[in-house]
Parts: C-alpha cells; sequence; structure tokens
C-alpha cells in the first residue's frame, strides 16, 4: 500500500505544477487613477508584505538653469490593494520600469536612457527607492548602478528575473529581448520571440516591453496592441499561446510605448487612458 501511494504521488507531482495559457484573459479589478500622470504612466509594482501597488510616471527632467536643477518632476503614485489612492511622490527619476526586487526587498526603478543610446545624462540607471514604516516612497533613493550600454534601446523598459539576477530589455522596432546582467554589465544572450506563428509585425506589439512571469515554460507575456491580446513565450523565445482581450477595449497607439506593467502577484496591467478622469490600469490574469 504504501508503495503504491508513493507511486500515485510521483505521478500527480507534474499536475502540481501544471498551468495554462487562458483563452480569454482574466480581468481581476482595476486601479483608477486618482492623480493626473505628470508624463506618461509607465510600469507597475506590487510588494506583498506591504500590500500596495506602486505606479511610475514617466517623464524627462527640465533642462538644468541657475533655478532649478535638471530633476524629473515625474511621480510615483501608491495604491492599496483594493485600489484605493495613498499618496504620490517625487523621486526625480524619468521612470522607465518600477519592480519590487525579492533579493534586496527593496522596490527599484529604472529610468529612460541607462543604455546612454541617447546621451548621458544625470539621474540615469537603477535606483533602489525608500520607503517609510508604511511602506509609502519618501522621495529618498540609493544608487545601484548608472549607465548600462548592454540595455540597448534608450526607450526599453527592462524587467528583472531574481532567480537568475539577469534582465530582460525588449529592444523597440525588432522581435529582440537582450539579457543583461549587472555583475559584468554585459549582454549575456539575445532572444528572438518567434512572430512568424502568431502572425505579427513588430509594429502590432508593445515596442519596449515584455512581462517576466517567472513561470517555467511560459516566462514572456508579450502585449499584441493591434490583435487585442496576450501572446505568452518560453524563455527561449519559442510562441506557446495567446490570451484574447475583450475586442471592445479601448487600446490606443500609446500603449505601444507605455501603460504596462506585470506584478510580482501574476497580475499583467494595461493602462486605459479613456477611462476615469485621468485614466484607468486594468489588472488582467493571464496564466492560470
Amino acid at each position: 500500500m504504501i508503495k503504491k501511494i508513493f507511486l500515485l504521488l510521483i505521478l500527480l507531482q507534474p499536475l502540481a505544477g501544471f498551468t495554462e495559457v487562458l483563452t480569454n484573459a482574466e480581468l481581476v479589478f482595476k486601479i483608477e487613477l486618482k492623480k493626473e500622470p505628470t508624463s506618461r504612466p509607465q510600469t507597475v509594482a506590487y510588494i506583498p508584505v506591504e500590500k500596495k501597488y506602486y505606479i511610475a510616471d514617466g517623464g524627462l527632467a527640465p533642462m538644468g538653469s541657475a533655478y532649478e536643477a535638471p530633476i524629473s518632476k515625474s511621480l510615483i503614485h501608491t495604491y492599496d490593494e483594493k485600489g484605493n489612492y495613498l499618496k504620490s511622490t517625487r523621486a526625480g527619476f524619468d521612470n522607465r520600469s518600477i519592480y519590487f526586487n525579492s533579493n534586496t526587498a527593496k522596490l527599484e526603478t529604472i529610468t529612460y536612457n541607462i543604455s546612454s543610446e541617447a546621451g548621458f545624462g544625470p539621474m540615469t540607471g537603477i535606483f533602489s527607492l525608500q520607503l517609510d514604516d508604511k511602506g509609502l516612497p519618501t522621495g529618498k533613493s540609493d544608487d545601484i548602478a548608472n549607465f548600462v550600454p548592454a540595455f540597448g534601446s534608450a526607450s526599453t523598459m527592462p524587467v528583472y528575473d531574481a532567480k537568475k539576477n539577469v534582465y530582460y530589455a525588449k529592444q523597440e522596432k525588432t522581435n529582440k529581448v537582450f539579457v543583461v546582467s549587472l555583475d559584468d554589465r554585459q549582454l549575456k544572450k539575445e532572444i528572438e520571440l518567434d512572430f512568424a506563428t502568431p502572425g505579427v509585425e513588430h509594429h502590432d506589439v508593445a515596442a519596449s516591453f515584455i512581462a517576466f512571469t517567472d513561470i517555467k515554460g511560459e516566462e514572456f507575456i508579450l502585449l499584441d496592441i493591434d490583435h487585442k491580446r496576450f501572446l505568452v513565450y518560453n524563455l527561449d523565445g519559442k510562441y506557446v499561446g495567446a490570451s484574447a482581450l475583450p475586442k471592445d477595449l479601448k487600446l490606443r497607439s500609446k500603449n505601444h510605448f507605455n501603460g504596462l506593467g506585470y506584478t510580482i502577484n501574476g497580475y499583467y496591467f494595461v493602462y486605459l487612458d479613456s477611462e476615469g478622469e485621468f485614466g484607468t490600469y486594468h489588472a488582467y490574469k493571464v496564466i492560470n
């Protein structure tokens, strides 16, 4: 009997980690913005222990002068797990990606032009954002890295893989994703996404952002704006499947460049500027 039970457990073990790409993406909840974005709303982060969402705006800093330092006016907006607005904070960065680093247990941001493809500027790179005892950004930060040419495109919105300690940087106008390590600041690999099988061109999909799920065999999610669906890929760039969005969803051309995000609790966020006074983020579950 013990041997039979042991054999049954072995047979059932692969099922415990079984996942599937949902035929239709599931809308889980919404975050309606209560404060106008300073420029373009970018990515979204979630910290489980704080039970809070952090939405980062992008926007270049003004030119420096005798009266004003060249510091971006972009804000980081904090919401609770139910989508209630808490606070907006100016940290001084033109944010492209904001994410929770489970290795350092810190909220981190990557700025526009981290690669310095468009020329080096102050407040450029990767930074950790200091939080107070309530989990709210203080506006203070610490340096992690300055410019890293290996990230490629100036507008890339890199995502972080905590297990491998690397970043995946989607390149605009192409199917390539750069794999970058901060250990030596080198390009480790170029992943080429299969665009032929799902029948897309680079101008159909999000230009600079691809979500990293940390789900084996379904590691990447790419938003196909023109066909209103999510495309799922494995770590080698092989196409796995698609998850449809509602056909009446009002995606805009700007969704190619901003208003996207993926949080550590497994939700893909899409910003709709036509919903609510200042726009609304929809949180979707793509993989079950």
